[in-house]
């Protein structure tokens, strides 16, 4: 059973595969939205005597089930690649042991090189899936050592190639994006032949007006362009066209392979590009600042799980869970603009924004705001603003003022409090009565736990408080959070405000 994709690779593999094992072949190629590749690859397999042709429609699974969640989880591999090759691996083979037990096949093949990384999704899934089928990696092998020798093997059988000696590059597409590696692109010096990209235009022949387009999305999943909804597959094919025709979404990438070594590949992904900057908007909207941050770690680590073929994981899965959680306010709409190879962010907007034009603004806040609340902000509060311990409870700053019995304060937090009961992010207003003469704080850590007030004076009692504690000062609307420093360090304990 062999995942056949019509190219130089897969060619050569099927009728090697006849030649040296003298079997029959099952080919199974995967329709994810390649287009015209289709007809020709299964052509190919018929003329070259494969017992069983399996070509199959598997768009709307790729980007419902792999593609869109991989999206919504922001995944970049090394901040460039958005993974267009290595999130369809993990379908095409869980497809193609699928049918290889449907027609009884005894065991599984594919056309990944020793050195890519390709072999590694592919035989992960197969292990997930069938571990007791006998996988054949025929570059691992045969005597077959570069492209210009599988170039010379396809000629010898007369076998119809796109790849040629002088343009032996390989390419992988599918609806997300295309990928080119190998041959003239192999020196990291030289810039890609204009005539190698199929579906963007050269950005310096792109119009010369700018086109904007609108993007809407309903937790986390994007479900309109430009006001009219689309299914999943219409609506990466059309962003692809729009996006396509502007010169948007190609990558050039020196990147780290799961097996060891550095590898160029260019990438065109039009749609896929317009749709991260739009998604990113949204998040850099709706997220706090915590959750942003710890959604980077997140996005890299399953960024590494698709690339190195870990998609049938549980650690997968549970990211799932978690982005999901995330994504619930990540509705709304952002415009895009288009113009010679450049994506520009022309507006944004959400129901569930944390975002207030009347806090923000440079203008009188009213109510809502003081400049007096800045005092939270400050990095450090001064020995002028702190009263002594008590005797014989003395903390010493490890840095300033040695010698002294005074107490610092570093700022660790300043976030908006939420009021009321569960109100939408949009619907948060800072609570206007508490008012900065009489805050309550509440403190604890390694000390006794106890209870300051702060008057207006910013005196504060802070007897029995031992360094590393946490104080907590809930000022109007505000949270302003400090670590109590001294006797030579400065604790890094996480507070909720």
């Amino acid at each position: 059973m062999l995942a056949y994709s019509g190219g130089l690779d897969t060619s050569v593999i099927l009728k090697w595969l006849q030649t040296e094992y003298g079997c029959e072949v099952v080919t199974f190629t995967a329709d994810l939205g390649q287009g015209e590749e289709l007809e020709p690859a299964r052509a190919k397999a018929e003329m070259m005597g494969a017992s069983q042709i399996f070509v199959e429609d598997l768009r709307e699974e790729f980007v419902r089930d792999f593609v869109f969640p991989m999206f919504r989880a922001n995944a970049l591999y090394e901040g460039s690649y958005l993974l267009g090759t290595s999130i369809a691996r993990p379908l095409i083979a869980k497809r193609q042991i699928e049918i290889a037990r449907q027609v009884g096949a005894d065991a599984v093949a594919h056309g990944a090189t020793g050195k890519g990384n390709d072999q590694v999704r592919f035989e992960l899934t197969f292990k997930a899936f069938a571990p007791d089928l006998k996988v054949i990696a025929p570059w691992r092998e045969w005597n077959i050592a570069s492209r210009e020798d599988a170039i010379e093997y396809a000629k010898r059988f007369n076998i119809p190639l796109p790849v040629t000696a002088k343009k032996p590059y390989s390419s992988d597409a599918n609806i997300w994006h295309i990928s080119y590696e190998g041959g003239i692109l192999e020196d990291p010096q030289n810039e890609p032949k204009e005539d190698m990209f199929t579906m963007t235009v050269n950005p310096e022949k792109a119009p010369g007006k700018p086109e904007y387009v609108e993007i809407d999305f309903e937790e986390g999943w994007p479900v309109a362009v430009n006001g009219k909804k689309y299914d999943s597959v219409e609506l990466v094919q059309l962003l692809n066209k729009i996006g396509g025709a502007h010169g948007c979404g190609r990558v050039d990438l020196v990147e780290n392979r799961c097996v060891g070594m550095k590898s160029r590949g260019v990438y065109e992904c039009p749609g896929a590009s317009l749709l991260y900057e739009a998604h990113r908007e949204l998040l850099f909207l709706t997220h706090d600042r915590d959750l942003l941050r710890f959604r980077q770690m997140v996005a890299q680590r399953y960024a590494d799980l698709a690339y190195g073929g870990l998609w049938f994981t549980p650690l997968r899965e549970a990211l799932d869970a978690f982005v999901d959680s995330c994504e619930k306010r990540v509705t709304g709409r952002v415009k895009l603009k288009l113009f010679k190879g450049h994506i520009h962010i022309a507006g944004r907007q959400s129901p569930y924004s944390l975002y207030d034009p009347q806090i923000a603004t440079f203008g009188d806040s009213g109510p809502l705001y003081s400049h007096a609340d800045s005092l939270g902000n400050r990095t450090e509060i001064t020995a002028g603003e702190v009263q002594r311990m008590s005797a014989g409870r003395g903390v010493r700053h490890s840095e300033h003022n040695r010698g002294s019995e005074e107490l610092h304060l570093h700022q660790v937090w300043f976030m908006p409090r939420r009021t009321g009961a569960e109100p939408s992010y949009a619907q948060q207003r800072f609570d206007a009565s508490q008012r900065r003469n009489r805050l309550q704080a509440v403190v604890s850590g390694r000390g006794v736990p106890g209870a300051l007030t702060m008057d207006s004076d910013a005196t504060m009692s802070l007897a029995d408080l031992d360094a590393g504690a946490a104080l907590v000062l809930p000022g109007r609307g505000h949270g302003f959070a400090y670590l109590i420093s001294g006797a030579g360090s400065i604790g890094s304990q996480a507070i909720a405000a």
